[in-house]
C-alpha cells in the first residue's frame, strides 16, 4: 500500500508502459486499463534494475551492444586472454577503445531495444536467450529489461506512424543494419516494485521479494 501511494495520480488515464519487477511482467495501459502484456527479465539481485520512470522516445532496430566497461573487465578481457579470438567468436569488435557486438540475432540486445533515456542507462530490448522467459523467476539481467515479446511491443509503439507496418517492423529487426526511429508519440514508462497487487479480474497477487524490499521499508514505516 505504501508503495501504491508513491505512483503518480495523473497516469491513471494516460498511456503508458508498466514494469513490475517482481511479477516479471510488461503491461501496456490505454485509458486506464491492461491492453497489451508479456514477460520479462529483470536485473540480478546483484544487478538490480532500477525504479524510476521516463520517457519511451526510441525504437532501434538491429542494434549494436556497446558493453560496458564493467563486462569488458570482468568477462570480455579474461576471455581474449584465454582466446585471441574471444572478440570474432562473439561477432565483437573494438569501437574507439570500447568493445561493441556486431547486429544480428546473437547479439545480446536481440533484434531491436526501446530507448527512454535515463542516467541509469536502463533500457527495453530483445535477447536471444528466449529459453528464461519459461522459468517462473526471471532475475537474469545485468539490469535492463528483456522484453519476451519485443515485434509486438514495436507495433504497439510504432502504431501512430502509418509509415511503419508490421511487415516493415519485421524487416528493420532482421535487417542486420543498426536504424534509429524516433517515436512519433512518447510514451511514459514506469518502473515499479510491487509484490502484493491486484490484477485485472480483481485477484490479489503476491510476489517473492527478490530484492528483499519489503523488510527494509517495513522498518522505515514503523520507526
Amino acid at each position: 500500500m505504501e508503495r501504491f501511494r508513491w505512483v503518480p495520480l495523473e497516469i491513471r488515464d494516460q498511456e503508458f508502459l508498466f514494469v513490475n519487477i517482481p511479477a516479471f511482467k510488461l503491461q501496456h495501459y490505454v485509458d486506464g486499463k491492461v491492453e497489451w502484456d508479456c514477460d520479462v527479465v529483470v536485473g540480478t539481485p546483484m544487478t538490480k534494475t532500477v525504479i524510476f520512470n521516463g520517457q519511451m522516445q526510441y525504437i532501434v532496430f538491429s542494434p549494436y551492444w556497446n558493453v560496458p566497461q564493467s563486462i569488458i573487465k570482468n568477462e570480455i578481457i579474461p576471455g581474449m586472454r584465454r582466446d585471441p579470438n574471444y572478440l570474432a567468436k562473439h561477432r565483437m569488435e573494438w569501437n574507439n577503445g570500447n568493445v561493441r557486438q556486431k547486429p544480428g540475432p546473437s547479439n545480446s540486445l536481440g533484434l531491436v531495444k526501446f530507448l527512454f533515456p535515463n542516467s541509469n542507462n536502463i533500457y527495453l530490448h530483445d535477447t536471444p536467450s528466449k529459453s528464461l522467459f519459461g522459468k517462473e523467476e526471471r532475475a537474469f539481467s545485468h539490469g535492463c529489461i528483456r522484453v519476451a515479446k519485443p515485434k509486438e511491443l514495436a507495433i504497439r509503439l510504432l502504431s501512430y506512424d502509418s509509415t511503419w507496418t508490421p511487415e516493415k517492423i519485421e524487416a528493420a529487426m532482421n535487417a542486420g543494419v543498426e536504424k534509429y526511429v524516433t517515436l512519433k508519440k512518447k510514451v511514459p514508462v514506469y518502473i515499479g516494485y510491487f509484490t502484493a497487487f491486484v490484477d485485472r479480474n480483481g485477484q490479489i497477487n503476491f510476489r517473492k521479494d527478490i530484492y528483499n524490499r519489503d523488510e527494509e521499508l517495513l522498518k522505515q514505516l514503523i520507526q
